[in-house]
């Protein structure tokens, strides 16, 4: 597995691909890589000649309270993994390789980065959006592969792809859980065992509301509530939001006549995790 440090090294190896004729696939991550990542790669293996994945700590969505400092950095567990995975090329950036001194240019998805995560987590989307779109002007790729936890994130990366016309398919992956449910996500490291059991609740209140969708229910205010109503037995959960949306819009939907995302936030002691589902009609 090739190690790129710089931009240059990165756009180097991927023309090489491309001047080869070789479809490349890539897996942007902030490292702490679990299983959920090395689906994202087992997936770009199965489409692409080549696979690129990159770690980077993207400093810009992150809030001032939130925990740039303390997010887990793995770095050689992390390039253990993709090598087991058969990854061909890795980009670790440095921030200061990323941001120029003095940069001032942000990429924002009106009417949708203010949605979810968005409202309590100002600032996030854009920061989400400005990296994924230098990401995709260094590496090139024709596929970039995301998971499904990230059901915003997904969203809105898809419409800036569409808006600015950028010439990569996204690809939106499962999400992939626990044996109990619980959601993978690099910030479940953070959990005491006791918060790790607090934080199957997430995974509960999805499934009490989609069994209720399964039963007959169409009616958002009733879904919403038997969702609400299993996190709030939860002590030390704190719940930002739960919510029923339209998955390409993530507005809010009243009745169910069509797919709907259902989307979840908490905080579990001090970790905040996200969960979601999808619901077909």
């Amino acid at each position: 597995m090739k190690v790129c440090k710089t931009i240059d090294d990165m756009r180097a190896a991927s023309r090489e691909a491309r001047r080869e004729g070789k479809r490349l696939g890539f897996v942007p991550t902030m490292g702490a890589l679990h299983q959920g990542h090395l689906s994202l790669v087992r997936a770009a293996k199965a489409k692409s000649d080549v696979v690129a994945a990159s770690i980077f700590v993207n400093p810009l969505q992150f809030g001032p309270t939130e925990d740039l400092a303390k997010y887990p950095r793995t770095f050689d567990a992390d390039r253990e993994l993709l090598e087991r995975e058969a990854a061909d090329i890795l980009f670790v950036p440095t921030a200061k390789e990323m941001y120029r001194p003095g940069a001032v240019t942000y990429v924002t998805v009106e009417g949708l980065s203010d949605k979810l995560c968005g409202r309590s987590r100002p600032g996030h989307f854009r920061g989400v959006a400005t990296v994924v779109a230098k990401l995709f002007h260094i590496v090139e790729p024709d596929l970039a592969f995301f998971g499904q936890k990230d059901a915003a994130q997904c969203v809105i990366i898809q419409r800036m792809v569409r808006d600015l016309n950028l010439p990569v398919e996204i690809v939106v992956c499962p999400i992939v859980r626990e044996p109990d449910g619980l959601a993978m996500s690099s910030r479940n490291a953070y959990l005491s065992p006791e918060e790790r059991t607090s934080a199957l609740v997430l995974y509960r209140a999805l499934t009490a509301t989609r069994t209720l969708f399964e039963q007959g229910e169409r009616n958002t205010a009733a879904l919403i509530a038997a969702g609400r109503r299993v996190m709030a037995k939860e002590r030390g959960v704190r719940l930002d939001y739960f919510e029923i949306v339209d998955p390409d819009l993530l507005t809010p939907v009243p009745e169910l006549t069509r797919p709907v995302l259902v989307a979840v936030a908490a905080v579990v002691g001090t970790t905040r995790l996200i969960d979601n589902i999808l619901l077909s009609v």
